[in-house]
Parts: structure tokens; C-alpha cells; sequence
């Protein structure tokens, strides 16, 4: 169950010029909380002035209200409607009544025109706040509006309330997870880094704990099937106990908690394992784990997860699929050419419940460093290892680069129904376009080789999140045609 996240709680503050019609706009708020299906604490403060404004804003607050829609149900007042999104501690989405519910003289609102102030006034206030792709429309369509904003409400709220815990340093030339935090300030995160010397004191401290037999238990029933490497277990569960007893003791002043940690190669030598399976199961259970002290990994995965309400995972965009398999597996079955998948993958850091058939490994690579000589590995056992299920998915990624600056990408696609026949957690990716996506965003932009990945097209919830935050620069994988900066026209 997907927990380390929060609850939504979105209220409706209706707003009217007081040379308007005032009760068009109650009838029209009235309208929309009947449209809603979910939860909508609907604010009885109708706002025309400044006094209105601050009346409402107690009210939502006092009354659980996390996340806030602004609805002009007329004109609006500039003012007051806009010191809302000062006042309010949340997201705040503005949206505007369409026409059509009444004549065009007593029963015109004119919150077409009325929202065009209402944003202009929102950039003079430096008032954060998401206008949506359709922001004006009836009763029914901006019900669709509040659907759609919750995922993105969600994110919001949980980055405010996020500490990411760091285990490194990282491994030794391995910058592509380098991770300047201070954009993780700049997002109002707060990070806690420390070394992986306190992680094996913290580790060694469990030794024997009490709790380790019944969570082995819980470790054999996730893996079902018998499991070769079952001796591997109590050291895995002294790891995890090791990591939920010190979020326990670390989240500090916040709720909610991601975490960033060292996997190799040391990990193997003192650790005795591979900690891919608690990962997974961690992940699994809402708490992101990303590899290779991948910072902005796990703050991707945690959005991720937000806005998706699901489990999801963090894989290298790793290798191309052969041509062989391209023509057995998905030509002729999905529109895209081989050019356009490639291969995610990780050593084995998947949940279980996002793979066709998992199964417990070892970690191939490390074992030929480090175990070359054994027949059966033994400290690169606790990998969860299967083909990703197929289906709808979304990449994506925030990442803070060399010049301090935050930028991010979206792109959604589709997950092959084919065997990879490789190792670990691995799926083959299909998106639209992702020949020059790669050339001309990956590589343009330098991003590092980490995606994270959503099970599900959650691409637009993602752009409003990343919109609400203030990146500037999110690309997405642009249409055939329609050209790149600096891509080569010829």
C-alpha cells in the first residue's frame, strides 16, 4: 500500500466583481461542487473584497482545506481574487465560469475576460499559482479541471513536506548522479547527507534484532516461488530494518521521506549483499529508493509516485534493442521503429508487483568483479530481478545541472510485451520520436543516464507540477517535423 505521501484535501472559494451579478456567481460555484464527484469542501465566503479574501482563506484553513481552487464565477475582483494565492499556504489552481447557463445580459459573467486580469494581476504579486490548459468552461468540464489538479496538488504538498536522506559518497567516477542541492533549497526540500561508514554502524547495530525472523517471513512470502538464494534473507531484512529505523529517527521537522543510497562497490565487501530487494520493497511501499546516491532521482521517483498515486521505478536508459528482436518482438505490433526503444534497466531495484515474473538474482556485473572465482555468488546475492510489464509509461526526470540551474523532461510511451532475455529489472521502452529526444534533449541538455519511470501516461499532471515549480526549461519529446533547437535541418 502506497503510504509517505498526502492526502488532498481541495476546497472551492468562488469570487465576484461587485458590479456583477453575485448570486450568478454562488449559483455557478454551487453548480460545480455538484459536478465534482470527490470531496469538495465548498467555501461559503463569496469574495469581493480584500476583508472577503481573508475571511475565506481562515475559513478553508479552519476547516482541513490543503489545496485551493480560486473559480470566477464572473468577472472577479483583481484584487482580493489574487491576494488569495498570497495568503494561502497550498497549491491554488484558477479557473472561470463559461456561458451558457442563463441569458447574456443578467446572466452574463464575462470570466473570460475577467481571468485575463486575474493572471496579469498574478504576475505583478509574484503569486504562484497554476492556471490550467482549459481554465474556462462549464460546471462539468471544470469538474474535469479539479480531477486533474489533484495528482498535480498532490506532488506539491509532499515536495513542501520531503526530506531526502543521502547514504554516499557516490561511487568513485561515477558524476553522472552528482547532485548540486542547492536546487533542492531552491524547492523548499531539505536533504540530510550521510556517509556510508554511519550506514554500516547503524547496519551492524541490528545484528540479532528481534524483528529480523518474522520480516524474513514477509521477505519469502513476496517472493513466492522457491528462492535460490533464501540464505541471503536476515541480512537483507538487518538492512531494511536498518533504513525504516532510520527514517524513524532522521525525518526531523518533515513528513515525508526519500531516500538516496550507496549500492557499490563497497556496499558488497561490508554489507555482505546487494540492497536492490529492499529497494524494491521500500519503493513499493512509497518510500523511493534510487540507486547510486542518485539525488535527483529519488525527488523524480517521489513525484512520480505523487502524481501517479502508484509505485514507481528509477532504471538506466540503458541499452539499444537489437535489430533481431525488434522484427520478432515489435514490428508490425507497435507503430515505432527500432530506433525509437531502448532497453531500461537496473541491477535489480524494481517492487515486484511492476515485473511479469520476479525472481530473486545476483548482481551479474558486481560477481564478475568481485566473485569471479565462485561457482554461486554470495555477497552479490538480493536482486529483484523480471521483465517490466508492458503497458503505458511515462519518463521523466528534474534534475538540477552544472550551472545550478533546474530543468526537467516528460515523455510518455509504451512498454513492450516481449521477454528482454537479459538480467535484472528490465523492460523495452517505446517513444514516439526518441532517436532525437535522446540526441537533442539527453545529450543537448546533459542529463545523466538515470529516467524515472511512471506505470501510466501521466505526462500533462507532470508538466504542472514542474510548471508550479518554476522550472523554466521542460522538454518533451517534440512531434516528427517539428524541429529541436540546434537540431541539424539537414
Amino acid at each position: 500500500m502506497i503510504q509517505n505521501m498526502p492526502q488532498v484535501c481541495p476546497g472551492l472559494i468562488a469570487v465576484s466583481r461587485d458590479c456583477f451579478p453575485r448570486t450568478l456567481s454562488e449559483k455557478r460555484r454551487a453548480a460545480l461542487k455538484a459536478a465534482y464527484s470527490g470531496e469538495l469542501y465548498e467555501c461559503p465566503v463569496t469574495v469581493e473584497t480584500e476583508k472577503d479574501a481573508l475571511c475565506a482563506v481562515q475559513d478553508v484553513q479552519a476547516h482541513g482545506v490543503n489545496a485551493l481552487i480560486v473559480f470566477l464565477g464572473n468577472f472577479g475582483p483583481e484584487t482580493p481574487e489574487t491576494l488569495i494565492a498570497k495568503w494561502f499556504d497550498g497549491p491554488v489552481m484558477y479557473v472561470a465560469a463559461a456561458e451558457g447557463d442563463g441569458n447574456l445580459i443578467e446572466g452574463r459573467g464575462d470570466a473570460y475576460c475577467g481571468l485575463l486580469n486575474c493572471s496579469y494581476n498574478l504576475g505583478l504579486r509574484n503569486a504562484k499559482a497554476l492556471i490550467p490548459k482549459k481554465p474556462v468552461g462549464t460546471a462539468n468540464e471544470l469538474a474535469e479541471r479539479i480531477e486533474e489538479f489533484i495528482p498535480v496538488a498532490r506532488a506539491i504538498l509532499g515536495l513542501k513536506n520531503l526530506k531526502i536522506i543521502s547514504f554516499g559518497p557516490r561511487p568513485n567516477d561515477f558524476l553522472a548522479c552528482n547532485a548540486p542541492i542547492k536546487g533542492l533549497y531552491e524547492l523548499g526540500l531539505e536533504i540530510e547527507e550521510n556517509s556510508e561508514l554511519d550506514l554500516l554502524v547503524a547496519y551492524n547495530q541490528h545484528e540479532g534484532d528481534a524483528r529480523i525472523p518474522a520480516l524474513v517471513e514477509e521477505m519469502r512470502a513476496e517472493l513466492q516461488a522457491d528462492n535460490p538464494y533464501d540464505g541471503i534473507l536476515p541480512r537483507l531484512a538487518q538492512y531494511e530494518l536498518t533504513l525504516t529505523d532510520w527514517i524513524e529517527g532522521h525525518r526531523g521537522a518533515k513528513e515525508y521521506v526519500a531516500i538516496a543510497a550507496k549500492c557499490w562497490p563497497a556496499f558488497q565487501t561490508e554489507f555482505k549483499q546487494v540492497p536492490c530487494f529492499v529497494n524494491s520493497r521500500l519503493t513499493g511501499r512509497g518510500i523511493p529508493v534510487s540507486c547510486e546516491v542518485d539525488i535527483y532521482g529519488a525527488l523524480s521517483e517521489y513525484i512520480g509516485m505523487c502524481v501517479s498515486g502508484e509505485t514507481v521505478t528509477l532504471l538506466d536508459i540503458n541499452n539499444t534493442v537489437p535489430a533481431t528482436m525488434y522484427e520478432e518482438h515489435i514490428q508490425g505490433k507497435y507503430g515505432c521503429s527500432c530506433r525509437d526503444t531502448f532497453m531500461g534497466f537496473h541491477c535489480g531495484n524494481t517492487c515486484s508487483q511492476c515485473l511479469q515474473n520476479p525472481h530473486m538474482g545476483y548482481q551479474l556485473i558486481m560477481k564478475r568483479g568481485l566473485e569471479p572465482d565462485l561457482a554461486e555468488p554470495d555477497i552479490t546475492r538480493g536482486t529483484m530481478e523480471g521483465n517490466i510489464k508492458p503497458g503505458k509509461t511515462t519518463i521523466f526526470r528534474l534534475q538540477c545541472g552544472a550551472d545550478m540551474q533546474l530543468r526537467a523532461y516528460v515523455a510518455q510511451g509504451e512498454i513492450a510485451d516481449m521477454d528482454c532475455e537479459s538480467f535484472g529489472s528490465i523492460g523495452t521502452f517505446m517513444i514516439p520520436e526518441m532517436e532525437r529526444f535522446y540526441r537533442y534533449v539527453l545529450l543537448e541538455k546533459q542529463y545523466p543516464h538515470h529516467t524515472a519511470v511512471a506505470f501510466g501516461h501521466h505526462g500533462k499532471a507532470l508538466f504542472e507540477v514542474f510548471r508550479y515549480l518554476g522550472i523554466q526549461d521542460i522538454a518533451y519529446n517534440q512531434p516528427a517535423g517539428q524541429m529541436y533547437p540546434g537540431e541539424n535541418p539537414f
